[in-house]
């Protein structure tokens, strides 16, 4: 098994982990709060580990992003352009990662070279401050859920995603509609008949760990929001679960969402902190 792997410059002090965002217009307070966030964060560099968006149809959705005289407006974008604009602005501050996931897994080069970040490969490799970790969405991992993995390798074949992509835009936007009520149609389902959250198979995870020979494990997906002690062959270390972003206090859940940060200590020591963002 390979793995991308980043080594982290020496001038790196500081790195971001951030996930499950889920951005969409419906929700502007989760925009606010992740365009503050990139605003003022110290990181050298952010790694966005999958759902930045809560649906991605392809990337001809930008349309005056193209325009490099262009991106720097703000009124009249649409939504996708406005993102677009963020992360624009925010990779002249910081290095900016992106790596797929279960929603945003069409995101493409045409959005990574608009708004300057790159792509990476879903498991990758950090080493910083002297750690190797491996990092990940996490939805490949949750083994236990066959039907979602079998619609998984459907949606990431080149075959299916050629196919949807040269479908005009607006059907594509429908059926995007149809497959996430479809999907939350299905948690609701599985609510209300008690069967058990699903999380990642630890001994798959544990068998990526050992192949990257990581000590710690950062992945979204699950929305847990969670540290864990997990051991592999490097020893015992910690499985970062990062949580999803909800900006606004609703009837049933309270605001909640933080960034995993990494820093460096005079001594050269990774300090590890969960950075509120809402």
């Amino acid at each position: 098994m390979s793995f991308d792997e980043i080594n982290a410059p020496t001038a790196w002090r500081c790195v971001d982990f951030i996930s499950d965002i889920h951005l969409q217009e419906s929700e502007p307070a989760n925009f606010l709060a992740w365009r503050s966030y990139l605003e003022h964060s110290p990181a050298d560099a952010i790694f966005i580990l999958g759902d930045l968006f809560e649906v991605w149809v392809g990337d001809d959705c930008l349309g005056s992003a193209r325009d490099s005289s262009l991106i720097a407006r703000h009124e009249g974008l649409h939504f996708e352009d406005r993102c677009s604009r963020v992360l624009h602005f925010s990779a002249q501050q910081h290095n900016l990662y992106f790596m797929h996931g279960n929603r945003d897994f069409l995101v493409g080069q045409g959005l990574a070279k608009a708004c300057g970040m790159q792509i990476l490969s879903d498991p990758s490799v950090l080493v910083f401050g002297g750690m190797r970790y491996l990092l990940s969405h996490g939805d490949a991992l949750c083994l236990s859920d066959e039907k979602y993995q079998e619609f998984r390798r459907m949606v990431r074949s080149s075959d299916w995603q050629t196919q949807f992509l040269a479908t005009p835009l607006q059907e594509r936007m429908q059926q995007a509609r149809v497959m996430r009520a479809a999907s939350e149609a299905r948690k609701k389902d599985m609510q209300t008949a008690g069967e058990p959250w699903i999380d990642i198979d630890q001994a798959f995870a544990k068998q990526w760990m050992d192949a990257a020979q990581a000590q710690h494990f950062i992945h979204g997906h699950t929305h847990e929001g969670r540290d864990h002690a997990i051991s592999s062959s490097q020893g015992r270390g910690t499985r970062f679960v990062l949580p999803d972003w909800q900006a606004v206090n609703s009837r049933t859940e309270p605001a909640r969402g933080y960034a995993l940060r990494l820093s460096l200590d005079d001594d050269g020591l990774v300090n590890t902190h969960h950075i509120p963002v809402v």
